[in-house]
């Protein structure tokens, strides 16, 4: 049978084009693609009856020489014109193992156990969720030693096979080196310099086991103490000094982790106090928050407010004798990286170990800390919180009314490929509606009725309105944060955090069981501008050399309440400010 020459009208150009009878509506749908550059799924053919579907016989639309048909439709944002890719397509199973492990959604690199060191590879994979520490780890360079010094021993690696290999024992640089080391491959890495080091450095993580075969195991929270102190003394950032051209060193760990409290100690005894024993006010550093677990501890918010009152015993000046004091603590600083310990373990006279505490003590994925501070600080929070969360609804009241359009819209369509062709949709007779009430009575002065012209805004209007509401109330946020808090890089503004890691620990006992570390995975950075794309919510389940991809939901199974895996240690971490442009920061 042969083509019949037809019209296709497009955006105000009309195409010649040879409609084959014997084909289906797809290859028709193709031969207007060459010509306008919109794609298939896009275009919206217009013949009698409705529209033209893909598996549509041609023949039996009748189509006759010279018949104009109408054609809607616009090609995708992607564009639509075939060309070379300005760099080579490289394919996975011709990269290097670096390069395939850089790439949008590589599974990271595990740490392979050499003998009881779950420990330590479940401390430093939560570490190393934190991108400031690497980017800073990078520029690293030790001090050079001391006359006299070597500086590069560390020890007997033969037992490793890597006799003759000499490295800095500087903790922060096998650090360095190690994480620089994980982020080339996608293996089971051994940390053996790292490994080794730490035990030179501190030699009780080179206890052996008390059966005779290997090392001992060791608490979690003692190798994050000892890495995180050894970061606290070397890794330096250099800061502008605010009043002088000078350029002021300070440790990373007091910029991003430390938090200070303001805390008041006194004397439990009224004779102290009537005779004359004033309370002690102190400001003190703290690198982790302890969340204390006794009988009635459910939530993490029970833990930490006990672990911020505790029981001293020292001499009295005025009493002249040991008394018990009591110390109140409230938080003056807020860091970007919260540290939260579970004081799971403690010391068992009769079993001569550390027995693990095995309650259930539940915690958020999103954390405020506001009741937990001085009221100064308070004053500087509340604001800021209360706007974020007034931004968070207003953007998540525009998300479900964008939604139920879509809804509304994918309704229709499919309704028409269906071949309900109704001749008035749903939001056709909405707009019929507001057009017949668009006169609306009002009252004059005199108290007359008059009639009055209502405008009635589009969807889009509407939406535009909103988002520049949200963009207004953005600002509104940033002008709301104390100059104080402003001039702090490192610090929690909001007083608002989210969770990033978990160390957990299975078993009973300090000295026994086994650790893992849970990561929240962090959204794909684009090649080109640098910037993260949208998380998906999942983690990473650090097990030794095993990775693997768990859903959110597993993280809140970690609350204890028996030998399974229970939370140890929780890294949270400020949560990111909208910035006036709408982009988080």
């Amino acid at each position: 049978m042969a083509t019949i020459p037809v019209i296709v009208k497009h955006q105000g150009k009309k195409y010649d084009v040879d409609l084959d009878p014997t084909s289906i509506g797809e290859v028709f749908k193709f031969q207007l693609y060459s010509l306008t550059g919109v794609e298939p799924e896009r275009q919206k053919i217009l013949v009698k009856g409705g529209q033209l579907k893909d598996d549509t016989d041609l023949s039996k639309l009748g189509a006759k020489p010279g018949q104009t048909f109408m054609m809607m439709g616009t090609p995708s944002e992607s564009g639509n014109v075939l060309q070379r890719p300005k760099e080579a397509v490289k394919f996975v199973e011709d990269m290097t193992e670096a390069e395939a492990a850089k790439q949008v959604g590589a599974i990271p690199a595990g740490l392979q156990n050499l003998g009881n060191t779950c420990y330590l590879n479940s401390t430093l994979q939560t570490l190393r969720a934190v991108p400031e520490l690497q980017q800073e780890l990078a520029k690293y360079t030790p001090a050079p030693p001391a006359a006299g010094t070597s500086g590069s021993s560390l020890g007997d690696l033969s037992m490793f096979g890597l006799g003759g290999l000499g490295a800095s024992t500087d903790l922060t640089a096998s650090l360095r080196d190690l994480y620089k080391q994980m982020g080339e491959t996608q293996d089971g890495f051994p940390p053996l310099v790292f490994l080794n080091a730490l035990r030179t450095a501190y030699p009780q993580f080179a206890q052996k086991s008390k059966s005779g075969h290997g090392y001992a195991q060791q608490d979690a929270e003692e190798a994050w103490s000892q890495i995180v102190s050894q970061l606290h003394q070397k890794l330096k950032i250099k800061k502008p000094s605010e009043d002088s051209s000078e350029v002021k060193e300070i440790s990373f760990i007091d910029k991003y982790f430390a938090g200070a409290f303001s805390s008041v100690t006194e004397c439990d005894e009224q004779a102290a106090r009537d005779g004359g024993e004033e309370p002690v006010r102190s400001n003190d550093p703290f690198l982790k928050l302890d969340c204390h677990i006794s009988g009635t501890t459910n939530h993490l918010r029970d833990g930490i407010l006990a672990g911020l009152e505790e029981k001293i015993e020292k001499r009295s000046p005025v009493l002249d004798r040991d008394a018990i004091y009591t110390k109140k603590s409230k938080i003056s600083r807020l860091p970007k990286y919260l540290t939260v310990h579970f004081v799971r373990f403690f010391w068992k006279r009769e079993a001569q170990k550390k027995a693990k505490i095995m309650r259930k003590v539940t915690f958020p994925n999103e954390l405020d800390v506001i009741e937990f501070c001085t009221d100064e600080l308070k004053k500087m929070l509340i604001p800021v919180r209360d706007k974020v969360r007034e931004v968070r609804k207003d953007e998540e009241d525009v998300e479900r009314a964008r939604k139920r359009q879509k809804r509304i819209h994918d309704k229709q369509v499919a309704d028409e490929a269906a071949g309900i062709v109704d001749s008035v949709s749903e939001s056709q007779k909405a707009d019929e509606k507001k057009a017949e009430e668009k006169k609306k009575e009002v009252k004059t002065a005199d108290g007359d009725t008059a009639m009055e012209d209502v405008v009635y805004k589009t969807d889009a209007e509407v939406e535009a309105e909103r988002a520049a509401a949200i963009l207004a109330a953005k600002k509104e946020l940033h002008a709301l944060i104390a100059p104080e808090l402003e001039k702090d890089e490192g610090a929690n503004k909001s007083g608002l955090y989210e969770l990033r890691g978990v160390v957990t620990h299975q078993g009973a006992s300090a000295d026994s069981g086994h650790y893992t570390a849970y990561v929240k995975k962090l959204g794909p950075v684009d090649p080109k501008t640098g910037k993260r794309g949208e998380e998906d919510g999942k983690w990473w389940w650090f097990n030794d050399d095993k990775v693997s991809e768990v859903d959110a939901e597993k993280i809140t199974t970690l609350s204890g309440g028996g030998e399974s895996h229970s939370a140890l240690i929780l890294l949270y971490k400020a949560i990111p400010l909208p910035s006036a442009e709408g982009m988080e920061e």
